[in-house]
């Protein structure tokens, strides 16, 4: 198994990366991080501030 750092891909973007990246590292398809991602801001909670921390720590390839 190996093992890569959780990185933000330049490709396959739709707005930082974030959930393109996400999706990677958990070997998912990146279409369904973002729909999980927009149906979880319907609860209430902060979605939002930890997508910008996301954004802001994970590093762009």
């Amino acid at each position: 198994m190996t093992t890569t750092a959780l990185s933000r891909p330049r490709g396959n973007r739709r707005i930082a990366g974030v959930c393109a990246g996400l999706a990677e590292q958990w070997n998912m398809r990146p279409g369904k991080v973002r729909l999980l991602f927009v149906v979880s801001c319907i609860l209430p909670g902060p979605q939002f501030i930890i997508y910008l921390a996301l954004w802001a720590i994970i590093p762009s390839r």
